[in-house]
């Protein structure tokens, strides 16, 4: 057991002694019932000269070598996402990279999932910019990451939000670039809370109103559709939504506050989910996601329950900080 000096909240540093290692196992004890992705960083390259502001250092080795970690411990990973990378040092060209290398690593592991986030981040933004640019920006990263064989995370766009005038509008660019897509896909709502940039997404500032513009787009597209991911920080909205989803649609819980009592769900469902935190507590989610499955809702409880409050804070951080424009895609 090692000890620390951590800091207290009277600013003085105390000494922590860490514990006796949990023994969650290195590789998945038994099957899930609820789909899990890890929204997965990359890992830097210590020894580079790069400027990581200006461009990328990457260590690829080490990075795809974790993905194959987490599908050991049966997770499904999803790749360039807002709450992992993109945005926060990873341009589209990079992150087209990284979706290639992942998606071809996972061909070599039975069962591996990789999905992908596309988005709009390289349309360069300003008042010129239309509806039309939206579905071709949109257009451009679906075809890039389909063509490498990958599956879709249609990721919030700022652009759209920006360009949109009407509730209609946002229907025009799902069904449009939803139309097109060789397999079902993941639809990512990104709350304000994340990106201001976002306020208003659906049409609605209202985020009742604009869950109903969200429904209504997911039911007219349900076959092109797998399910929604929701980054709300409201337990009470994405119970509400799960209820009112198509049948057969999933719920991808986001919430990084409440992700543990969402997935354990009620009478009425549950949420799958599509988390940050997973990367950082696989052993121990893996673990408790097979409680889950065998019906040992307290095992899941006593495993997963002690992780919130480390997700709450890690999340906070990186919430508080994407003010910055520079962290935000």
């Amino acid at each position: 057991m090692a000890s620390l000096k951590l800091p207290t909240s009277s600013r003085r540093l105390e000494p922590y002694r860490t514990g006796a290692p949990s023994p969650f196992p290195a590789v998945a004890a038994g099957p899930f019932n609820r789909r899990a992705f890890a929204a997965v960083h990359v890992v830097a390259d210590p020894l580079s000269g790069k400027d990581p502001w200006v461009e990328p250092a990457i260590d690829w080795e080490a990075t795809i070598a974790y993905r194959q970690h987490l599908w050991r411990l049966g997770f499904a990973v999803a790749e360039a996402m807002d709450t992992a990378q993109r945005g926060m040092g990873l341009d589209w060209p990079t992150s087209l990279e990284l979706i290639g290398r992942s998606v071809a690593a996972a061909a070599a592991v039975p069962g591996a999932i990789v999905f992908g986030g596309a988005g709009t981040d390289h349309l360069p933004p300003g008042p010129h910019v239309g509806i039309d640019d939206v579905i071709g920006a949109y257009e451009e990263q679906c075809a890039a990451i389909e063509k490498l064989g990958g599956r879709i995370v249609l990721m919030a766009s700022r652009a759209l939000a920006a360009a949109a005038r009407t509730p209609e509008d946002y229907a025009k660019v799902y069904a449009r670039v939803l139309s097109q897509l060789r397999q079902p896909v993941i639809i990512h709502w990104l709350g304000d809370m994340f990106d201001p940039a976002l306020a208003g997404y659906w049409g609605h500032e209202d985020l009742k109103s604009a869950m109903d513009v969200c429904l209504a787009v997911l039911a007219d597209n349900a076959e092109k559709i797998d399910g929604v991911k929701i980054s709300l920080l409201s337990g009470e909205h994405e119970i509400a939504m799960r209820r009112r989803l198509p049948r057969g649609m999933r719920m991808y819980t986001g919430d990084d506050f409440h992700f543990a009592e969402l997935i354990a769900g009620d009478e009425h469902g549950h949420s799958d989910a599509l988390l940050g935190i997973f990367d950082a507590i696989a052993p121990a989610a893996s673990a408790a996601l097979t409680a889950l499955a065998r019906c040992d809702r307290t095992a899941y409880e006593k495993i997963l329950a002690p992780t919130v409050p480390l997700s709450r804070h890690i999340f906070g951080c990186s919430w508080r900080g994407s003010t910055d424009t520079r962290t935000i895609s």
